[in-house]
């Protein structure tokens, strides 16, 4: 059913990286998700309202909660469609995000309401019928939740969704709430204990756990979380991959919503080379990376000495030993300037935001071990912060 959904209404649609295919994508999930909830909430509805079941009916609007937060994810891709404009010159891709924060919150209250109608339930139970009805309509609701829970993972993650992951952990929710109601009214009527309003708590709190998870990870772009290590790793291999490149730092990828992300980077070459023949080479980074991986990337030329057997020598020495302070440590940009006391030694030194030491320990720490080797030599250090990961 999923891939001829896909084949029917998403043209192109392995062309991911198109905003277009990922827009359509989204409204052909919304639009299947807002069917399916409301059918579900008309069938458990009238279902909850004759058995006089507080549970299948809090269900019940549980699926018009979710058909509204369909709604929301439907805007959500609508809105992070629209063209970059004189205002939003980078698009309006975060939209897509606010959606999925909306969807997370609606899915918290969801567990809230229905924490507060079980207590109510429990401080003043009711008679609950229990039929064919109520164990027809929970079935088929936990069959077509599963299967839109499986809808909703495997388009989220042919798109990477953060609003299509929010929605199938909410229609997985769906279903163990269903199967509690269930399991709760097969108990009841075979003890006679009314456990109604008990399962209803127990799946109200559940819910609101897997709310809060949401809106953490709904959140989490929006404040500018690390981007994905595969991701860094690929950018990295690919810099590197090219004729001249010796190695690469200071990545930064600013995300401006799902395939609408902008890089940067600093490059070292060699000093000795012709500058002009350098420059071309990171266009030429620059041009495949927007091409290949449709990522905007801007690099800087940071020519290093490749022909001082002893400069070569200390920058191997030096990052080998800053090392042994912490593996997550690193230098770049080392140049040495000679005078007749002293060298100083100018390096720049990425740290991890975990490292238990200030910048001035960390100086501190490295300058003694420098010293062991080389006692004329004083280190000027720039301590840099990784704004992509920790490893280097």
């Amino acid at each position: 059913m999923t891939g001829w959904l896909v084949r029917t209404f998403v043209p192109d649609s392995e062309n991911v990286g198109n905003p277009q295919v990922r827009t359509r994508y989204g409204l052909v999930a919304s639009i299947v998700c807002i069917a399916c909830n409301v059918a579900l909430c008309l069938a458990k509805g009238a279902v909850g309202i004759a058995t006089g079941s507080v549970s299948v009916v809090a269900d019940a609007v549980n699926n018009l909660s979710d058909a509204s937060s369909n709604v929301v994810s439907l805007l959500g891709f609508k809105l992070a469609s629209k063209p970059a404009d004189e205002d939003h010159p980078y698009g309006h891709g975060r939209f897509e995000y606010l959606a999925g924060l909306v969807v997370a919150i609606l899915v918290t209250a969801i567990g809230v309401n229905l924490v507060m109608e079980s207590v109510a339930k429990i401080a003043s139970p009711e008679a609950t019928e229990f039929g064919v009805a109520t164990v027809v309509a929970l079935v088929a609701s936990m069959l077509v939740k599963l299967w839109m829970a499986a809808f909703n993972r495997a388009l989220g993650r042919k798109i990477s969704s953060e609003t299509l992951a929010a929605t199938a952990a909410d229609s997985r929710n769906d279903v163990i709430t269903s199967a509690a109601v269930l399991a709760a009214a097969i108990v009841s009527a075979a003890t006679g204990v009314d456990l109604d309003g008990w399962a209803g708590l127990a799946v109200g709190i559940f819910i609101c756990w897997s709310g809060f998870g949401l809106v953490k990870d709904a959140i989490s772009p929006l404040l500018g979380r690390v981007p994905d290590p595969e991701f860094i790793d690929q950018i990295r291999s690919k810099i590197l991959s090219y004729p001249g490149v010796l190695g690469t730092h200071d990545l930064m990828v600013h995300d401006y919503g799902p395939g609408r992300q902008f890089a940067s980077a600093h490059v070292e070459m060699a000093g000795e080379e012709d500058p002009f023949a350098a420059h071309d080479t990171l266009d030429n980074i620059e041009q495949d990376f927007k091409r290949d991986m449709g990522l905007v990337m801007t690099l800087h030329y940071d020519p290093i000495v490749t022909d001082d057997p002893q400069v070569k020598d200390m920058r191997h020495w030096i990052d080998l030993h800053v090392r042994s302070i912490d593996p997550r440590l690193s230098i770049h940009d080392l140049r040495c300037v000679p005078g007749p006391t002293h060298t100083n030694v100018i390096f720049d030194c990425v740290r991890p935001h975990d490292l238990p030491m200030t910048d001035a320990d960390l100086k501190r720490r490295i300058q003694a071990t420098v010293s062991e080797r080389w006692p004329e030599a004083v280190c000027v250090i720039n301590i840099d912060s990784s704004y992509v990961s920790s490893a280097q």
